[in-house]
């Protein structure tokens, strides 16, 4: 029987260990999309106790303790601490094949030197230990970031952000960059409540006057030239429900006056104001060489009853199970007709998915760069190990392996990194299970090459970094 989370945890065979400890293990990190917040980062937080870091704000977790029973005032509201923590290690043993036991397993050993299952019975311990280190200065939020050997990190921002804290941690941290991403949701949500005053700060901020689409786009333009001015490398939406209608700028502005006169829309009028735009701002994204992501197939805020309560992003999310290949091929041949389709990495939430977006990725390559279009890593509700071999597995069997940008943490905990690590081991172990098969000659140069690029090197030429 094997030891839990040994030196050789996940890796089930010699060439697997070889690959991961000669040429994975030490890479840096470029996670190139996650939503910290980049005040802490420039303030070199740090945090009271391992209830905080660990809890605060993190909705997988809470999902699982809803699950098990725990009532809501032990996970969001105002319990002590320590009742807190002490739930979510009773919470823990239970997670049997989730990834959440691997990774808090990881959280423990790496940044705090535990290598003992955490277990309701020794929380107290537990929790004494982890809130002694945080207090050290070796544990503040920018030592962490340090410690875990990140150089790039890719946080989510709205165009009307200032970047203040960007523009500072540029002039002061040398040891790692901190760069925005460019997300106009919310200046793409035209159905949504406070779309009108939205629209205001942006036109504030931009200093446009936005009175129609070709303002609209000119002040998101404007917002884009900034943040690339501070570093933007990479952008980011959020796809959901319905993707693309066929319009044409006299439609959308049409659309748009409506909205900010205060009129109601359609859904089939939001879809193509959503589509027009976006397909406006990826050329924008093209003309400046920055990569695209469109995360597809989220399901939001399902409890009604709970949003109202707690917010959005609150653990009441969930997989969508609509068809969109036809509207995302039109929307990307929109694009690309003009020959202005950005470096693109397309996400799934749902499994069936994968593999029809693994070869939707073809009909785009153009051989402008390796893997142009890329196809996102499991994501959210599949960044598992299943979910991270299938994701892999689709990729070699559609796409060109060698061409893959890596993983990323998507996550608001800066003990979340470790992530990196769990994905390299799945990654190393699938690599060297197809070479102990005989599906791959042992070539230990390509190969251990090829492992350095998907872990790093890939994601630094894709950023243009």
């Amino acid at each position: 029987m094997k030891a839990f989370l040994d030196e050789d945890f996940l890796l089930q065979n010699d060439t697997a260990k070889k690959l991961y400890h000669t040429y994975a293990e030490k890479m840096p990190i470029i996670d190139y999309h996650n939503h910290l917040f980049v005040k802490e980062i420039y303030e070199d937080k740090t945090y009271d106790s391992i209830t905080e870091v660990w809890l605060g704000g993190d909705h997988y977790k809470w999902r699982a303790m809803r699950s098990v029973g725990v009532p809501e005032e032990r996970i969001t509201g105002s319990a002590e601490a320590f009742d807190k923590f002490s739930t979510w290690a009773k919470t823990v043993p239970q997670l049997f094949g989730n990834p959440l036991y691997h990774w808090t397993a990881l959280e423990l050993k790496r940044y705090f030197e535990i290598s003992t299952p955490l277990t309701e019975k020794n929380a107290k311990e537990m929790y004494a230990i982890c809130n002694e280190k945080l207090q050290r200065k070796d544990f503040s939020v920018r030592e962490l970031i340090a410690k875990m050997n990140v150089e790039i990190l890719c946080t989510t921002d709205d165009p009307a952000d200032s970047l203040e804290y960007h523009k500072k941690l540029k002039e002061e941290e040398s040891r790692f960059k901190v760069l925005p991403t460019f997300r106009p949701e919310k200046a793409m949500a035209i159905g949504k409540d406070g779309y009108k005053e939205y629209v205001e700060k942006l036109s504030e901020v931009s200093d446009v006057a936005i009175i129609d689409f070709d303002s609209l786009l000119s002040a998101l333009t404007k917002r884009l030239e900034y943040f690339c001015e501070v570093g933007c490398r990479i952008t980011d939406h959020s796809l959901e429900s319905g993707i693309y209608k066929p319009t044409d700028k006299d439609e959308v502005d049409k659309i748009l006056k409506n909205r900010l006169s205060g009129g109601q829309i359609s859904s089939e009028e939001e879809i193509k104001f959503k589509g027009y735009l976006l397909i406006a701002l990826a050329k924008e994204y093209h003309r400046k060489g920055l990569v695209m992501q469109l995360h597809i197939g989220a399901m939001r805020n399902n409890a009604t009853r709970m949003f109202v309560a707690l917010g959005a992003d609150a653990g009441f999310d969930s997989q969508d199970d609509f068809s969109y290949a036809r509207e995302l091929s039109a929307l990307l041949n929109e694009a690309d007709k003009e020959g202005k389709l950005p470096k693109t990495v397309l996400y799934c939430l749902n499994p069936k998915d994968t593999q029809m977006l693994a070869s939707m990725m073809g009909n785009f390559q153009d051989g402008s760069c390796p893997g142009k279009i890329q196809l996102g890593p499991a994501w959210w509700f599949l960044d598992h190990k299943s979910g991270m071999e299938a994701q892999m597995q689709a990729l070699m069997e559609y796409g060109v392996f060698g061409t893959f940008i890596g993983m990323l943490t998507d996550s608001r905990s800066f003990l979340s990194f470790s992530r990196h690590e769990y994905f390299r081991r799945i990654l190393c172990n699938l690599v060297g299970t197809c070479v102990e098969n005989g599906e791959y000659p042992w070539d230990e140069t390509f190969l251990g090459e090829m492992i350095q690029n998907i872990c790093y090197y890939n994601v630094k030429k894709y950023l243009d970094e």
